[in-house]
């Protein structure tokens, strides 16, 4: 279906109140619009946690949380800031039904939002029009597909993530008593479906110093699961990483993007790392690589735990759990070889690269 002739884009409302990885997605899509139509202003509904890492970003002109840990009072208090603007184009890209009831909020003639067969929880009736049906694809993949419906082309793919000319002191601050190139390790994600063992970690952290004369960084927040996973491999680790729990979504765009490589599974600072342009080594089982893995990017990094042997599974949202699991160490430390001997030339050789 064609789109509307003309849809203005003078003020667009993006709704999507996910994770951290999400919002690294929808980076590339306000940067086409603004490519497009420089004078667009943008406004994005969205949590606490990823709005600080998006806030200040030059393709980024306001942020209205929603703060679920409000409960009940998250969606009053976004409808009463949707309530004093009025938008051209509403582009709704979560499916689930709290998404809909933002989107209602928001007073748009058009209200892009996805197929009946991928906007899950009735969220189409909270839309006016919707992009066409279409077969599995990335998750980045399926954003550009608003793009399209608005004529809009999504090449070059850029996030601009940073760091920010402000940034880099502390990022030279962070790195300078780091003698040697810095690996960073992304110890936990949200869903302990998708963590690795600690103890595993551990191990290759060892190897990681003894073996490749890298410095591993621990990465993350400070959620109880990470902190035990610290704990886990500060105690059986021969050598104690550098640990950067906590540091905060912005100083950890400065710590991998200082990072001669990163070791994650699938969370949020797995796709910042691609974003960064930084190798990364993606672990991934409970979750589909081919719609949630590293975008374009470092495939022979990654370590797909979640097929069988030989298997041509298809793009899907099915979570297999207890593939991690299956994940081993050499597995890892075969990676971190492929990355010496592919990738380590043009890392430099220790501190943040420029």
């Amino acid at each position: 279906m064609p789109p509307p002739p003309r849809v203005p884009l003078d003020r667009i409302c993006i709704v999507m109140m996910s994770a951290v990885g999400d919002a690294v997605h929808v980076l590339p899509v306000l940067e086409a619009i603004k490519r497009a139509s420089p004078h667009s202003h943008v406004t994005w509904v969205l949590q606490p946690g990823p709005a600080t890492l998006v806030r200040g970003h030059h393709a980024v002109d306001e942020i209205i949380l929603f703060d679920r840990s409000r409960g009940m009072r998250a969606f009053t208090d976004v409808r009463r800031e949707l309530a004093t603007r009025t938008f051209d184009l509403v582009i709704a890209l979560q499916v689930y039904f709290k998404a809909g009831i933002v989107t209602s909020f928001a007073r748009a003639p058009v209200k892009l939002g996805f197929d009946r067969a991928r906007a899950r929880d009735a969220n189409w009736l909270f839309t006016t029009d919707r992009i066409p049906a279409s077969a599995g694809r990335h998750v980045q993949d399926q954003y550009f597909e608003f793009l399209t419906w608005l004529g809009i082309g999504h090449e070059p793919v850029t996030w601009n993530l940073g760091p920010w000319d402000g940034e880099r002191a502390w990022q030279q601050e962070f790195f300078s008593p780091i003698e040697r190139p810095a690996a960073a390790i992304v110890v936990a994600t949200s869903k302990p479906q998708k963590d690795w063992m600690p103890e595993r970690w551990a191990e290759v952290v060892d190897a990681l110093r003894h073996d490749f004369g890298l410095e591993p960084v621990l990465v993350g927040g400070r959620s109880p699961r990470e902190l035990h996973a610290e704990q886990v491999i500060m105690d059986r680790a021969a050598h104690k990483p550098v640990s950067a729990l906590g540091s905060g979504l912005r100083k950890l765009v400065s710590i991998l993007d200082g990072s001669a490589l990163v070791l994650a599974p699938d969370t949020g600072p797995l796709h910042m790392s691609v974003a960064l342009g930084r190798p990364v080594i993606s672990l991934l089982g409970y979750t589909n690589p081919k719609r949630t893995g590293p975008y374009r990017r470092f495939h022979d990094l990654m370590i797909d735990a979640y097929g069988d042997p030989g298997e041509d599974y298809p793009i899907s949202m099915e979570n297999r759990p207890g593939r991690m699991e299956r994940i081993t160490v050499q597995d890892v430390l075969d990676r971190v070889e492929r990355w010496r001997t592919t990738y380590a030339s043009d890392a430099g050789t220790s501190g943040p690269n420029e």
